[in-house]
């Protein structure tokens, strides 16, 4: 079996349970079939098997260097992102007009999926461009899509997102590069930016001939001063070459590489502080800082970055689960193949009887079973997500506003969660894989250990979890008067439903389990928007994107154990029999073993409990 991901979970996840096929009603999907579904999904995975799993831990062992001129990055990493080019994957979800194949965003995921979970730090280089380049297919101008994103979508040039600066970490408001007005060119109003950016993944690398930045940055108001808060940001592309009016590269921009970060996972990916406007190394047409383009409306930069943000924390949500993913299944074969100690019973008193395979011992199970919970019911949440993108594109193209609302506001709500869930829970997989592997696990000979690193980073980039718990419960909750926890609450009783309208008692048992947490975390909700002390509400948010979280999970798993259970009465196969009873044990065991875990966390925010917000400093 693939290490990497299961194919098998995946058709399931998209043939069985999302009905994809559906999608090739929609005129945008219509030349597609499951045959093409399936030659991208082959293609993916055979790139990522051959050329991009194979240098995982050689990228993570000799990490990208710098030696004052240029970054150095092992050969292997522009191999495979060439061969990822050369197949047209980076294009597989644009127009047909930039050279795309119009591939559902659910089905490119599940492609992509092979990528992060092969390589992680390698897959970071396009999927951070693609993110790129559909932020200005948005909000770009004709000229800027011409120039900049056509050779993103042909893998000659690479983008970036260039938010955080060294003083201002997650607060953007405090970011105080600048951007100053210096006339019109054929990418748009043009400006001279200076200052500094930190934490930028893929910011300096000779791998593509240009990079494309996109950078935030506050125009100066009256007297030169910046405006305060988010209100006077703005949105820049800052090429390293600048590019002339036929396509072609000119001279180096005002960019240049500061220094890279040394990080405890994703290590092949360069991350970079870079100067903007420094005017040592460049002077283009003879004056300091980088020429920029603005992109959008000035003093509008959050909300178009946004665009790419809220991608990439689907993305991110995505690139947990998968290694969490790999990790599970490393950690079935190494079960599966070890020898150690005795099983309970007779023969544990018989020192001279054979050893059992780890296997056999009903905690290894346990914690098979845990992480197979974890990754397979985050990777079934971002896929979800990712159709609820092609639905929310149908039904713009159909001028169906109701319904593009309300698919839009169930997207809203469920990003942070998208985003935060798989990266707490797959990382506890990753942890539990070590442990499954015991000593060796904790080697770098094996390769569960750099899974935990590399995942760790998820928690943390794109809005921590703490952000994710802020925007869940002090925004999204209350969007509308709470509009999108009510449409939440239809699709989960709507499932519930489904659930007891079959004849398994076990469904029966999850239906209820999850009513019961549904109608509490919409009382609990209730109480703490009612509670009048928004400083209070949000001190205890961490839980309530946790318990919101597990309560969406649980939903995901009663659905695929309908689906299962619906397919494991009429089947005849065997191997598929095996799958579907491993789903629904899956299942089993988030319903028993961790849904139960809402209920302590629901009680706790119901008390509006103050211990987080009343610790002193000095009690430290």
């Amino acid at each position: 079996m693939s290490l990497i991901l299961s194919r098998r979970d995946l058709n399931f996840l998209l043939y069985e349970w999302l009905r994809v096929e559906e999608l090739t009603t929609i005129p945008r999907y219509a030349d597609h079939t499951r045959e093409t579904f399936d030659a991208a999904l082959d293609t993916c995975e055979k790139i990522a098997t051959d050329l991009f799993a194979s240098h995982n831990k050689k990228n993570d062992q000799q990490e990208p260097h710098f030696d004052g001129e240029t970054v150095h990055i092992v050969p292997e990493v522009k191999i495979a992102l060439d061969a990822f080019n050369a197949a047209g994957l980076m294009a597989a979800g644009q127009d047909y007009e930039l050279g795309g194949a119009q591939l559902p965003l659910v089905v490119e995921k599940a492609g992509f999926a092979y990528f992060l979970s092969a390589n992680a730090a390698t897959a970071g280089y396009p999927f951070l461009t693609i993110g790129n380049a559909n932020l200005l297919c948005a909000y770009g101008t004709p000229a800027q899509i011409e120039a900049f994103v056509r050779p993103e979508m042909e893998g000659r040039f690479f983008g970036t997102m260039c938010l955080s600066e060294p003083q201002a970490g997650s607060s953007l408001s405090d970011i105080t590069t600048r951007a100053e007005y210096e006339g019109e060119s054929p990418f748009g109003q043009q400006y001279r930016l200076r200052g500094n950016k930190m934490w930028i993944s893929g910011g300096e690398h000779e791998l593509s001939e240009n990079i494309v930045h996109l950078v935030l940055a506050k125009i100066p108001g009256p007297g030169g001063k910046l405006i305060p808060g988010v209100s006077g940001i703005s949105l820049f592309v800052v090429p390293k070459y600048l590019v002339r009016d036929d396509g072609s590269l000119g001279e180096h921009n005002d960019v240049v590489l500061a220094g890279l970060n040394h990080k405890m996972g994703h290590r092949g990916t360069t991350n970079c502080l870079l100067n903007f406007g420094e005017g040592v190394k460049y002077r283009p047409g003879g004056k300091a800082g980088a020429i920029a383009y603005l992109v959008g409306e000035p003093g509008r930069g959050l909300a178009c970055m946004f665009h790419m943000m809220n991608e990439a924390r689907i993305g991110v949500g995505l690139g947990a689960a998968v290694l969490g993913y790999t990790g599970y299944l490393h950690a079935i074969d190494y079960a599966r193949n070890r020898p150690q100690g005795r099983a309970i019973g007779k023969g544990r008193t018989d020192p001279s009887s054979p050893q059992v395979k780890l296997m056999e011992h009903a905690d290894i199970r346990r914690m098979l079973l845990a992480q197979k919970s974890y990754a397979e019911g985050a990777l079934a949440l971002i896929l979800y997500c990712a159709k609820l993108v092609d639905e929310e594109r149908a039904a713009q193209a159909a001028g169906d506003a109701a319904a593009r609302e309300r698919v839009t506001l169930l997207l809203d709500i469920l990003t942070p969660i998208a985003k935060s869930w798989p990266s707490q829970w797959c990382l506890e997989a990753n942890n539990l894989a070590i442990q499954v592997h015991g000593g060796y696990g904790y080697t770098r000979e094996y390769n569960v250990e750099q899974f935990y690193r590399d995942n760790r980073l998820n928690s943390i980039h794109e809005g921590t979890h703490g952000i994710q718990a802020l925007d869940l419960l002090g925004r999204k909750v209350m969007m509308k008067d709470g509009e999108a926890l009510e449409i939440v609450g239809e699709t989960v009783r709507a499932g519930v439903l489904r659930a007891l309208a079959t004849k398994d008692a076990a469904l029966h048992e999850y239906a209820n389990a999850l009513s019961t947490a549904m109608a509490g975390l919409t009382l609990v909700t209730r109480r703490l928007s009612a509670a009048g002390d928004s400083t209070l509400t949000l001190a205890n948010a961490s839980i309530y994107l946790e318990a919101f979280g597990h309560i969406v999970v649980a939903w995901i798993w009663l659905e695929q154990s309908i689906v299962a259970h619906s397919a494991l009465s009429m089947n005849g196969n065997k191997e598929d029999d095996s799958f579907y009873r491993g789903k629904l044990a899956a299942a089993a065991y988030f319903f028993r073993w961790e849904l139960p875990r809402v209920t302590t966390q629901l009680n706790l925010l119901e008390t509006l409990d103050r211990t987080a917000l009343d610790m002193q400093d000095i009690w430290f």
